[in-house]
């Protein structure tokens, strides 16, 4: 926690071969931990997975992986609709770290090593009490509770390239120092980024692969982000790299981890999947993890994957035709993803996988199998489910930053929730997109847009983290909804632009992959056909009533994000006159909670879904 380590990333580039490079990122396995906790519950394991290849000769290597993605700085336990996965309370990180022991002493006893992996996000959009820290204590907690490996997601360039590679190597925070007193000695986990290469060197910024030796085995591990993270993070801060294709790079570099002599290997992927079944079940899976699985050396018999914040444990075909394991253990640090697996000693490969989602039970049971609760939907926690370690660590940032967070702001008459209606805009959208347009009245603003990626939790009336009333609204919880310490700006746009701006909500114009919704702010409305062809989508645009004119000049707020191109807004980029108003996003909503009356739910009725 003192001095930054040195990267041996830096080390690494001076080699001229990439086989050689390999060698240098190989490690040695850590030893396996101690005993479970005393006193916890047996947990729930939702449905596993389990693919066999082929029957080994002798006695097989055996492993464990201990997997989760999104973990967001979760240190505290989601409240709210989140507290629960499948109506277990779960989550927090001293349980994950509890959960985490269990498991792998569960693995010792099978004759097992365990290696505890991560598939990216682990910060960034992270509640207050890590992210007034600028994540440091996510970092320190990840390395605690023994994770060992993990890829890069798109929300560790939440503020740029050189604040990741300062997480990664350790060292205070170039404007607001080493807060906490201590220093900060970066990550002693392996981040991996294969995919995020530099535009001066055309090397990745950090390690590609990683090696671990199980029962004289190597294991090999490739790290990726999503190739589309340009478009979801805001582009200042990346201007100095590029992403790479995922099936190109995990390719290249398992080919050399192949060359190697490292023929088992796992792909730590933040991308993933969805599917319509429950939790764990893979029926009608769909999204970008199947096509990346598809193109996929064999040597990959186990993806762990992320970034869409689902459950799940299935196996798609790679492109042997043969079955690769894809995992995801959901987001917030609610699930843990236990994988069994064996290697063949004569061929190096996988020989058997199996996994499996366990939750990370938080909560007291009542006799009759419910929950126990202090009031509906907040939920008792266990005190024999605490891990000592991880929680005087977190305490140590809940009470540093306990004043801040409890500090209340303003009120609310209700929920204010972030889920969409049918024509994908969401009360909390609309007074978000409220709160900014007042924000900037002073400088002309007539209308905002408010993109719904960055909305990250809805209000609760009946939450008191701090103690407070029931519908008053702490800095910490208006933090959580906007995380990001976004700048709010304002510019000119015509109104034949600011259509056009409309229009790129929908793929297939200008660009654009996604379809992302804009959140407006009241006096503004207009409506959207899907089933027209790209570019005519949008219509009878009106400002207060009136429509709005082509040639006419409007002046408009957004976030710096969305202003920058984010989430392939690039036509925002096109505006004139910019002006950047003082404090951040969050301080907007902030001023309109405590401007007066409890804020009410938005009305969510100022687009119109016509198709």
């Amino acid at each position: 926690m003192s001095t930054p380590r040195t990267g041996g990333w830096a080390a690494l580039r001076r080699f001229a071969v990439p086989a050689l490079a390999l060698a240098v990122v190989t490690t040695l396995p850590l030893a396996p931990a101690g005993d479970p906790s005393a006193g916890a519950e047996r947990w729930t394991a939702l449905d596993p997975v389990s693919v066999s290849y082929h029957q080994p000769l002798g006695r097989p290597a055996k492993g464990n992986f201990l997997s989760y993605n999104d973990f967001h700085g979760a240190i505290d336990p989601p409240t709210g609709s989140g507290a629960a996965v499948n109506g277990t309370p779960a989550g927090g990180v001293e349980y994950l770290a509890t959960w985490l022991k269990k498991l792998r002493a569960e693995a010792a006893a099978e004759g097992r090593r365990s290696t505890t992996v991560g598939a990216g996000d682990l910060i960034g959009a992270t509640p207050l009490v890590s992210a007034a820290f600028h994540d440091e204590p996510t970092i320190e907690l990840m390395d605690a509770i023994g994770l060992e490996i993990s890829s890069v997601g798109n929300h560790e360039f939440d503020e740029g390239v050189e604040e990741l590679l300062r997480i990664n190597r350790g060292g205070c925070h170039p404007v607001d120092g080493c807060q906490d007193g201590d220093g900060f000695a970066g990550a002693r986990f392996s981040y991996l980024a294969a995919n995020t290469v530099s535009r001066r060197t055309g090397l990745p910024i950090l390690p590609p692969v990683d090696i671990r030796i199980v029962d004289g085995v190597p294991v090999g591990f490739v790290g990726l982000t999503l190739e589309g993270t340009p478009s979801i993070v805001n582009p200042a801060g990346i201007s100095s790299v590029r992403f790479t294709d995922e099936i190109e790079t995990a390719n290249l570099w398992g080919g050399l981890l192949r060359l190697a002599g490292v023929k088992a290997q796992v792909l730590l992927l933040h991308e993933g999947g969805t599917q319509s079944g429950g939790p764990s079940e893979c029926t009608n899976f769909s999204g970008p993890l199947v096509p990346i699985v598809a193109g996929l050396r064999p040597e990959f018999g186990l993806v762990v994957s992320g970034h869409t914040h689902r459950a799940y444990s299935c196996s798609l075909p790679n492109s042997s035709g043969a079955r690769t394991v894809v995992t995801s253990a959901g987001t917030n640090g609610q699930l843990i993803t236990d994988i069994d697996y064996s290697l063949d000693r004569r061929t190096g490969r996988f020989s058997e996988i199996t996994a499996r989602n366990v939750i990370v039970e938080n909560g007291v049971r009542n006799p009759d199998g419910t929950w126990q609760q202090t009031t509906p939907g907040t939920f008792v926690r266990n005190p024999a489910l605490v891990d000592p370690t991880a929680k005087t660590l977190a305490d140590k940032y809940r009470n540093a930053v306990a004043p801040i967070a409890n500090r209340v702001v303003g009120a609310i008459s209700a929920d204010i929730v972030r889920d969409n209606q049918p024509n994908q805009e969401s009360p909390l959208g609309d007074v978000i997109a409220d709160a900014q347009l007042a924000w900037t009245a002073s400088t002309g603003a007539q209308l905002a847009l408010m993109n719904p990626g960055g909305i990250r939790a809805s209000l609760s009336y009946a939450a008191s983290a701090g103690g407070e009333a029931p519908g008053q609204i702490t800095y910490g919880e208006a933090f959580t909804v906007q995380p990001f310490n976004n700048l709010v700006v304002t510019q000119t746009f015509t109104g034949a632009q600011l259509k056009d701006v409309l229009e790129q909500q929908f793929a297939g114009f200008n660009g654009q992959t996604t379809q992302r919704v804009l959140q407006v702010s009241a006096g503004f409305s207009y409506s959207y056909d899907t089933s027209l062809p790209a570019g005519g989508r949008v219509s009878a645009l009106a400002l207060g009533g009136t429509p709005v004119d082509p040639a006419a000049s409007y002046r408009v707020t957004t976030n710096d994000f969305l202003a920058n191109g984010g989430d392939g807004f690039t036509l925002l980029t096109g505006g004139t006159g910019r002006t950047t108003a003082p404090g951040f996003d969050v301080d907007a909503l902030v001023a309109h909670l405590g401007a007066g009356a409890p804020v009410t739910p938005g009305p969510a009725n100022r687009i119109t879904r016509l198709g």
